[in-house]
């Protein structure tokens, strides 16, 4: 299976990171390099390539920036989470104000919490359903004759959109009978082997779920259409923030919930972290936060559920 691409968006946005960092143990400049003895002109020897450090540190030491290397998350995370979680709005406004070197960039919170969601979720969904059974119920068994034909032509149309072809006519026997294989096709696939269309969906689910991220900023943008000063850029940031804390609490549930049931009821605090976030950041009254929330909500919801219909029907076709 490819490498979800939040994961290749990390390693890129790593990389700028590990950049910046590699001079902090460099050899003195004109030092042989230690591999091919070019003298060395900065923190890498621009023959070989090796990395021009010194490694006469200490194991912990070593250790330590070992685990800073694998997840890129230095002392900042103690400046950042805090505040992302008790002062979200200060954590936005303070990076959209320039204060941004004590901070975690926003976009590699928003790709590791994304990737603990889909983690914590993976095992709380195993772990409460051991035994996968995607047998679809049969609905259409009390249908009539001409309800099963009006089904079978939609679905056909619903084909041919999507390969590029002509509607067909209403009433065409041999589309409805096309449209209808192929909708038993898919069907006898994804019961014949559900684990695969899991995964399926999983990495898929990857790819739509990054799209809230546009898709947020995007309706914050239109909340905020009359408001001087606030731009896109100011949305994307908000949006960052606040679906990663989101993803957070919701990882934490997933988690805790396979060994507590009340754990759940932590969702509870989605709402209120995302009122103080959405006031704190954009200095709102209470009345104007509330509605714009309200607004938010629906909108997320009916891209949601498109998304997830999205979700299920591209998951559908790329059964082999």
């Amino acid at each position: 299976m490819p490498f979800a691409p939040e994961l290749e968006l990390a390693t890129v946005d790593a990389v700028a990171g590990e950049i910046t960092r590699a001079g902090k143990h460099s050899l003195p400049l004109g030092t042989p390099c230690p591999n091919c003895t070019t003298p060395i002109q900065g923190p890498w020897c621009h023959a070989c390539g090796q990395r021009a450090e010194k490694y006469d540190r200490s194991i912990l030491h070593l250790i330590g920036e070992a685990f800073e290397g694998l997840t890129h998350i230095d002392g900042r995370i103690w400046n950042t989470l805090p505040k992302l979680f008790i002062r979200p709005g200060g954590l936005t406004r303070s990076y959209l104000d320039g204060h941004r070197a004590a901070q975690i960039p926003p976009f590699r919170i928003f790709l590791v919490a994304l990737l603990l969601v889909f983690f914590a979720g993976g095992l709380s969904f195993r772990n409460t359903n051991p035994h996968i059974n995607l047998k679809a119920p049969d609905v259409q068994k009390d249908w009539s004759e001409a309800d099963k034909a009006d089904f079978a032509e939609a679905m056909g149309n619903l084909k041919n959109v999507k390969d590029g072809k002509p509607v067909a006519k209403p009433g065409d026997p041999a589309t409805a009978k096309a449209a209808e294989g192929w909708m038993q096709d898919r069907k006898d696939r994804i019961q014949k082997d559900p684990e695969v269309f899991l995964r399926i969906l999983e990495e898929w689910g990857h790819r739509f779920a990054i799209l809230m991220l546009p898709i947020s900023a995007m309706i914050l943008s239109v909340l905020f259409a009359f408001r001087k000063n606030t731009y896109v850029f100011d949305h994307l940031i908000f949006s960052m923030h606040s679906l990663s804390a989101q993803g957070l609490l919701l990882t934490v549930c997933f988690l805790g919930g396979m060994a507590a049931g009340w754990t759940w009821q932590l969702l509870w605090l989605s709402p209120v972290h995302l009122f103080v976030h959405m006031r704190g950041t954009y200095r709102t009254s209470v009345i104007g936060t509330l509605l714009r929330m309200f607004l938010l909500f629906m909108a997320s919801s009916i891209a949601v559920a498109i998304l997830m219909v999205l979700l299920v029907i591209v998951g559908a076709a790329t059964m082999r």
